[in-house]
């Protein structure tokens, strides 16, 4: 059957028990694994199957049988696929949404955030930003998260690290420690992310002259609990006389290999991207932010060649929105109107892997999640087609990147739990969520200048 001629035709859900669910004859389904379908990467299956049980994909095909006890949902004109992967992001700046739209980078932080440094954070403040975004990341599609938090007291990061814990998203949780030894940073680790399978550690720095000692600390508490070294790195073209990776190099960090893991690197020089890629390092991608702070295009093609892994990202209050459709297109967007090449990397696949199993390949989770492989994590999203901003349909994978908003995401899943259910995030009272990320903001922007 074409996809064309496959449309919706009502109820979805036929609820039979608790035990797992059938997604069945979806109109297509991208696995992003290539042994599993057509068109290369994406791994495409016309009128086929998901079968999750518990925790995992048990099964893909077409015409599966369902188990006793599953909830079976009819997915007829809909598209199924892995969520959206979110490799770098700060959830807590939801509160600090439209401030200083008319600065760059430098400008956004003296005015936006510096003046938070005097720690005016209660933990519902920053509770409160963190679960209105994991809120929006849901609702666009994304499962995975990694949230670089900042260093604004132990109250703000309890309470950040909470609203991930509640959100029941899989997240990594990249922490600024303050203490030398990192002895905050594994009280924290051993509360809350130990605990929680869903949830890893990383460890942020910035590589910068000033922060030359954290660096340096941070570097040595990632080694020793064998985590991620997260970084901002050359995001400003002011930073380029800074030497980020020479501050990197002496504090042993180019040690680390895969764990170096780079936020933007939209100024790499070619030697900068010969030494990531020799490095294993990786980069996450941050378009819409990148064009609202004038930072600068990232050179996608030249680091995707170059064998680096690249990721996207939302990147907080600088984007100004939880859309991930949106920064799909915007990866595509720029490197075209950059290139003149409607063929320029990222191209409609590319950037779809990017925002799937490329993300899962930044955090060295692509045995885990990232393609709908059976066996592994059942994080799943359900898009539906018949929609005023999507029909009619002609080239669903293209207009997934090109016509595809929050409100068609209809179902998704972390490990098996629905969290977005019929269209609705689950278990969330959104007016009270808006009530106390007011408030929140109303706390705290007394101190900044938006």
């Amino acid at each position: 059957m074409s996809y064309a001629q496959d449309l919706d035709t009502g109820d979805h859900t036929s609820h039979i028990g608790g035990n797992g669910y059938l997604i069945r004859h979806a109109s297509l389904v991208l696995t992003m694994d290539p042994s599993l379908g057509a068109g290369g990467v994406l791994g495409q299956l016309e009128d086929a199957d998901v079968l999750i049980v518990g925790n995992h994909i048990a099964a893909v095909g077409v015409h599966l049988a369902a188990p006793s006890g599953v909830t079976v949902i009819d997915s007829r004109g809909m598209i199924v696929m892995p969520g959206f992967v979110d490799t770098h992001d700060h959830l807590w700046q939801s509160l600090i949404r439209g401030c200083a739209t008319d600065e760059d980078l430098t400008g956004w932080l003296s005015r936006c955030t510096f003046p938070l440094r005097t720690n005016p954070f209660s933990e519902a403040d920053s509770y409160a930003g963190v679960r209105l975004s994991t809120a929006g990341l849901i609702d666009t599609g994304v499962t995975t998260v990694v949230d670089w938090s900042a260093p604004f007291g132990p109250p703000f990061i309890r309470g950040n690290v909470r609203g991930l814990t509640d959100a029941q998203m899989r997240f990594a949780f990249a922490m600024f420690g303050s203490a030398s030894d990192g002895a905050d940073i594994v009280a924290i680790k051993e509360e809350f992310i130990d605990p929680n399978p869903l949830a890893t550690l990383q460890v942020a720095t910035h590589p910068a002259p000033f922060f030359a000692t954290h660096v340096a600390e941070a570097t040595a508490v990632a080694k020793a609990l064998g985590g991620k070294l997260h970084v901002h790195l050359l995001e400003n073209s002011s930073q380029v006389a800074e030497d980020p990776l020479g501050i990197l190099q002496a504090a042993g960090a180019f040690g680390l290999g895969r764990d170096l893991y780079t936020a933007h690197s939209i100024h790499l020089s070619d030697a900068n991207i010969a030494t990531l890629a020799g490095l294993g390092a990786s980069v996450s991608h941050q378009p819409l932010s990148n064009m609202r702070l004038a930072s600068g295009i990232m050179r996608y093609s030249t680091i995707q060649t170059a064998g680096i892994r690249i990721g996207l990202g939302l990147d907080g209050g600088t984007n100004d929105t939880t859309d991930m459709f949106n920064n799909m297109r915007a990866a595509v967007g720029l490197q075209r109107a950059k290139s003149l090449d409607a063929h320029a990397s990222p191209t409609v696949a590319e950037v779809l892997r990017a925002a799937t199993m490329g993300g899962a390949e930044t955090l060295d989770m692509e045995s885990q999640i990232g393609s709908l492989t059976p066996g592994k994590q059942a994080d799943v999203i359900v898009i539906d087609t018949q929609a005023l901003n999507f029909a009619p349909v002609l080239r669903p994978v293209a207009q997934i990147v090109f016509n595809g908003q929050p409100q068609n995401v209809k179902w998704v899943f972390v490990a098996g739990r629905a969290l977005k259910e019929d269209g609705k995030v689950k278990g969330v009272d959104v007016g009270q969520l808006i009530k106390a990320a007011q408030a929140a903001t109303d706390h705290i922007t007394p101190s900044i200048q938006p």
